[in-house]
């Protein structure tokens, strides 16, 4: 979220400077909110001024043994007119909470200006595309003569955009979970944590999630309405949210395996074969929570972090920053690392680093106290996959394919798979 005094001061140049999002800020929306809220502000604290006279006139009026009815009758109209005058201003305040909180994050000065994904700019590679002596099969082919990839029994038990897998698979699938957090907690310094997999509104609203991307959500009705995570983004971010942190606390660096769920997966007919975009899907998440100072070092050094494990799978990737267009709503900046898939000639998204500055912490009222100056200020937030466990599995799957249709298992896996170095169909074993 935007801060309101920010917007109060500078709404034209916020205007502007959000344009290159291809968002369009509503100035006289905003105006018109303020102008009343300013208002009613106003008239609440004359009505307070005049309640608090009267209560003093009465109690001197009492004092003295004079009669105080005509003054207690004029105090009870005015109480009634404070609390109407309240009312219409806390409703005003809430449109102009829910106004502010649908305005996306401005992008930092060094955030490429462009409309949509063809814009981003490649700003490095790391290995070579894989080649092979052979034409190269996608993930699903691979996975099906494995006998190890179902989505048709996915499909029977759920429905489209789900996966079934079995035996080395799910075993793959499951070491490289372990291999990425045990190389974030032993070699990156991250601390490991467990959260719940539903969460509350709140917990959406601080991440940004709510209310703009409700309709991606999967929730589950009550009161409260719980919501299932769609990322791990969110319950660990929202471990900050009404708090006030010291600066011996920061930075804190969290580790998280869940799984996600998302709505959206099946949306805009993209990558309706395979794996790529699930409504179900896991990762292991890197959240960061720093001084305002550090968070630019801070996403460099996440950005790193996830590039790692990529590395030290000897899986090709490229990182590109995202254009203004392409952003995510509460990003200031935002890298992707993009994994090579040979099976779709090309290079896919497998984990998205983004700094969001305080637009986080300030939706959630997370803060730190800054030792110079005493006062609290806002805490800055990033986040970042390290990584989208499906999608290693499709790149690990693609990348290390063999003629035969067997599976080379990378030399960072094998220990986590018992020793074995390589996946075969059953009718191979």
């Amino acid at each position: 979220m935007l801060d309101s005094q920010w917007l109060r001061a500078d709404i034209d140049d916020i205007a502007q400077r959000l344009t290159v999002r291809g968002f369009e800020l509503d100035i006289a929306a905003f105006r018109d909110l303020e102008g009343r809220r300013k208002v009613l502000q106003t008239d609440t604290e004359s009505l307070q001024s005049e309640r608090n006279r009267c209560a003093k006139e009465i109690g001197q009026a009492k004092a003295r043994g004079d009669d105080a009815a005509e003054v207690m009758a004029q105090a009870a109209s005015i109480n009634d007119r404070l609390k109407a005058v309240e009312s219409e201003l806390a409703t005003v305040q809430i449109a102009l909470t829910e106004f502010i909180s649908g305005i996306p994050n401005i992008p930092h000065h060094s955030v490429p200006t462009g409309r949509n994904e063809t814009d981003n700019v490649e700003i490095r590679r790391w290995g070579e595309s894989t080649e092979f002596a052979f034409p190269p099969k996608d993930h699903v082919d691979l996975g099906a003569e494995l006998g190890m990839l179902d989505f048709e029994m996915a499909v029977k038990l759920s429905g489209s955009r789900f996966v079934v897998m079995y035996g080395d698979l799910v075993r793959l699938h499951r070491a490289l979970i372990h291999f990425m957090i045990d190389l974030h907690t032993r070699e990156h310094g991250y601390r490991e944590i467990y959260v719940p997999y539903l969460v509350n509104a709140d917990s959406l609203f601080g991440t940004g999630q709510l209310p703009k991307f409700a309709d991606d959500q999967f929730v589950f009705p009550g009161e409260p309405p719980l919501y299932l995570v769609p990322t791990a983004e969110v319950p660990v971010t929202n471990i900050a949210r009404d708090r006030i942190l010291t600066a011996d606390e920061l930075p804190q660096k969290m580790v998280c395996h869940t799984p996600c769920f998302r709505r959206e997966a099946g949306s805009y007919g993209k990558d309706t074969r395979g794996m790529i975009r699930q409504h179900q899907f896991e990762k292991v998440e890197l959240v960061h929570l720093v001084e305002p100072a550090q968070s630019w070092n801070a996403l460099e050094e996440l950005t790193g972090h996830a590039e790692a494990v990529l590395q030290r799978l000897e899986l090709p990737y490229r990182v590109v920053v995202l254009c203004s267009g392409d952003i995510g709503f509460s990003a200031a900046k935002t890298y992707d690392i993009e994994v090579w898939l040979p099976g779709q000639d090309g290079y896919r998204e497998i984990s998205s680093c983004s700094n969001f500055e305080a637009f986080q912490a300030r939706r959630m009222r997370a803060r730190w106290r800054n030792p110079a100056s005493r006062k609290t200020e806002f805490l800055h937030t990033l986040n970042g996959s390290g990584l989208a466990i499906g999608r290693t599995l499709v790149a690990v799957l693609e990348n290390y394919q063999q003629a035969d249709g067997s599976i080379a298992i990378p030399a960072a896996l094998r220990s986590y798979m018992g020793g074995t170095d390589m996946i075969v169909g059953a009718n191979r074993s």
